[in-house]
């Protein structure tokens, strides 16, 4: 499952640089930092809530 999220964020980021490095692909960052945002707040809860139940 780490290793889904670790991917999960490479791909987001890079689709952040790429919007932003190509002006006409802003839409693309704006959604890749979302995403990317997105990703690391879902897995820190998980990861919360499964240390918390230990």
């Amino acid at each position: 499952m780490l290793t889904l999220v670790i991917v999960l964020l490479v791909v987001w980021a890079v689709l952040a640089v790429l919007g932003f490095a190509i002006k006409g692909l802003l839409w693309l960052a704006i959604i890749g930092l979302i995403l990317f945002v997105g990703t690391l707040i879902i897995s820190f809860v998980r990861r919360s809530a499964r240390n918390a139940k230990s």
